[in-house]
This record gives structure tokens, C-alpha cells and sequence, in this order.
């Protein structure tokens, strides 16, 4: 850049009061809207949060390892930062936030670190799990839209854990996936799988974010559950989980995930099901009914509530493509 070319002030004598103006003015000679409005906050917020806590500079230090460590520990079956993002419920935060809801369809809930793109597709009533000691689960589910339709060719990701409480990319010479695959809803918008009952289970703590949590005094645990995620073209992408009753860490989820409408209770096979799915009656059943939203009525919402948020705020900003940038008119 030319430095003849730059038309900020010169930036001297920085102080305390005044570092945090210079940085934005000279980050707004940024031509992308959206990027130099997330960059003003994230450089006013960084700022005031070094000033309200008067960071020092070995705690600045201290921190500045402990971010390098946590890059140093990802590779490509294990995101440290997913994990550091979900412990401190940025996660939950962001999917709620970008993925709204109405009250009539199903709740979003953080990804995790363990998703892979190497989940197999499998035909109605396979099994995800190779595991002998899990508990057998019969897996019966539906999708509709938010007016009760159900919707057809909705591609489903599942994963869960072994009955041991870990996914098959913990195991070292893992061979393949298992515990895991992908599923495509029926025209009734049906998808059905054999599966395992899920386990409780602690999140990886044997690296910086274990070491964070214990420092915190916090368990690194997550009550049971199994992943979902829904792909289907002109409905938003929802990620979501379902979580067991009564879990030992329903109530305390170590990354924050469970909502009240994702619990669930784990159901017996009645005659009907036995003879319809092939299974022994009083066998472990679990149904749930999924409702998409619309592309649509998600940015409609998006919308609406990001101006709502930011109008509360006193914030003076428009939205563009559902997401807040300055208004400088």
C-alpha cells in the first residue's frame, strides 16, 4: 500500500485511552462491510476487557501458550478449538444466534469435536454400531416442516459413542467409521437405524481444555446423547442431539448443549413396533419427531432478531444478507 495513498491521521503518542479509536480507524480502511464491523467490535471488546481486568503481561502471555498449545494438540480427528469454543458456550451461542427457531420446530445444539465426513450411507434399519456390550436401540424417527409436511430426501449425519463412552476416532489405527453414518428420510419423511443406547461420557481432557477445566473446577462430562445433523435443500442446517432423561449431566453438560426439548425417554418396543421393525418386543425403542425450518423463515428471523438485539443496544446498523453491518447513512 501506499503509504501517499492512506488518508487516516497519523498515529502517535498512543496511550491507554486513545490505542483502541487508532486500531479501528486504520482496520476501517477495510472495503468489506461485514469484516471490518466484526473486526470494530472484536478490537473494542479485546480492548475493554484488557482495561477492566488491567491484563498483565504475564497473564497476556499465559494466555497467548495456552491458544498456541491448543493449535499444536488439533489434528484431523481432534479440534481442540471446537472444544475450547464449546466449554466456554461460545458454541451454543453462535448456533442460536445463526440458526434461530420458532417454537414449533427442533432446537439446535452444538456440534462437537468428534463429526467426521466419512460416515457411510446406509439403507432403513442398519445398524450404526459394530459395539457387542452396547445396549441394542431400535431408532425411529421422522421429519417434518414447521406446518406438519413431511419432508422426503433429507440427508441425516448420526453419531454416538461405544458403550465405553468414546467415538471410533479416538481409537488409535482406527480402520473406519463406526458408531456413525449418513441417512436419507423416506417420501413420509422416515428414517429408522439400529443403533446402541448412549453412555455418558467425559469430552477429551487430557490437553489444554482438560487442563483449563480443572483449573475452573468444572467436570469434563456430557450426559448421553446421540448427534444428528439435517441437510435438506430449502430447509436451514440443523445440528442437534438428543439427550437421555435423568443423566447424571443432564443438568450440567460439561459443553453446555441440552435443552429440555431435545430430552428424551427411552421407550419399549410394543407388538406393533416388534413386527414392523424386525425387533423383540420390550426392546429398547426411542422415537422423536424433527421439524426443519425453512431457508426462508430462518432468514426472515435472522433478521429480525438481529435487528431487535442491536436496536436494544442502541446500536445504529442494516442488515445485509440477515447479518449487521454499520449504517452510515
Amino acid at each position: 500500500m501506499d503509504p501517499s495513498d492512506v488518508t487516516i491521521p497519523p498515529m502517535k503518542d498512543l496511550t491507554v485511552d486513545n490505542i483502541t479509536e487508532n486500531v479501528i480507524r486504520i482496520n476501517s480502511l477495510c472495503q468489506d462491510e461485514r469484516m471490518k464491523y466484526v473486526l470494530e467490535r472484536l478490537v473494542t471488546h479485546l480492548h475493554d476487557f484488557a482495561r477492566e481486568t488491567r491484563l498483565s503481561t504475564d497473564e497476556w502471555m499465559t494466555g497467548l501458550r495456552f491458544l498456541t498449545e491448543v493449535g499444536k494438540i488439533c489434528s484431523d480427528v481432534r479440534q481442540e478449538f471446537i472444544l475450547l469454543s464449546d466449554i466456554l458456550g461460545l458454541s451454543i451461542l453462535v448456533d442460536s444466534i445463526d440458526h434461530p427457531k420458532p417454537p414449533n420446530s427442533t432446537e439446535g445444539t452444538v456440534l462437537g469435536p468428534f463429526h467426521t465426513h466419512d460416515a457411510e450411507p446406509l439403507a432403513p434399519g442398519a445398524s450404526i454400531s459394530h459395539d457387542p456390550a452396547g445396549e441394542p436401540l431400535l431408532v425411529v424417527c421422522t421429519v417434518h416442516d414447521t406446518h406438519g409436511n413431511p419432508i422426503p430426501n433429507v440427508k441425516i449425519d448420526i453419531w454416538e459413542t461405544d458403550s465405553t463412552g468414546h467415538y471410533d476416532v479416538q481409537y488409535p489405527g482406527r480402520e473406519g467409521p463406526d458408531g456413525r453414518c449418513v441417512m436419507t428420510s423416506d417420501k413420509e419423511g422416515v428414517f429408522w437405524f439400529n443403533a446402541i443406547t448412549p453412555v455418558p461420557y467425559p469430552i477429551p481432557h487430557d490437553g489444554p481444555v482438560g487442563r483449563l477445566l480443572k483449573k475452573l473446577g468444572r467436570h469434563p462430562y456430557r450426559p448421553s446423547h446421540m448427534h444428528f445433523m439435517f441437510e435438506g435443500e430449502g430447509y436451514d442446517h440443523l445440528i442437534t442431539a438428543l439427550y437421555l432423561r435423568n443423566d447424571p449431566y443432564e443438568t450440567s453438560d460439561a459443553v453446555f448443549g441440552v435443552k429440555d426439548s431435545l430430552v428424551v425417554d427411552i421407550g419399549r418396543a410394543g407388538p406393533e413396533y416388534a413386527a414392523k421393525y424386525g425387533v423383540a418386543e420390550d426392546h429398547a425403542l426411542l422415537t422423536y419427531d424433527f421439524v426443519l425450518v425453512s431457508d426462508e423463515e430462518t432468514s426472515e428471523l435472522r433478521a429480525r432478531n438481529s435487528k431487535e438485539a442491536l436496536d436494544k443496544l442502541g446500536r445504529k446498523v442494516r442488515i445485509v444478507n440477515g447479518l449487521p453491518v454499520p449504517d452510515l447513512d
